[in-house]
């Protein structure tokens, strides 16, 4: 899994399987990332253009953990987040 930044919900929480393409060609495929739920810290109320990488190192201590942000909040994307009035803030760690 060297593709993926070892900080990474799929480095961290995902297998690496295999499949066969419509042309008979192996890819390497990931599973999807099953993380477990975190206890909410709390709402940060968002400002206009802040980003979630500056949130998570505020309040997770680690900007690349933006995905923690994304998964208390039932988002896929940065874009789904930016757009609410609140955050859900998980807990550290």
């Amino acid at each position: 899994m060297a593709i993926f930044d070892s900080k990474s919900r799929y480095a961290r929480f995902s297998t690496r399987t295999g499949a066969i393409d419509a042309q008979g060609r192996p890819v390497a495929c990931v599973t999807p990332a099953k993380t477990s739920v975190k206890p909410e810290l709390g709402l940060h109320r968002r400002n206009d253009f802040q980003r979630l990488d500056h949130l998570a190192a505020h309040y997770l201590n680690d900007p690349a953990g933006y995905w923690e942000l994304l998964d208390a909040n039932d988002a896929l994307t940065t874009e789904a987040v930016a757009r609410a009035e609140f955050i859900r803030i998980p807990v550290k760690g």
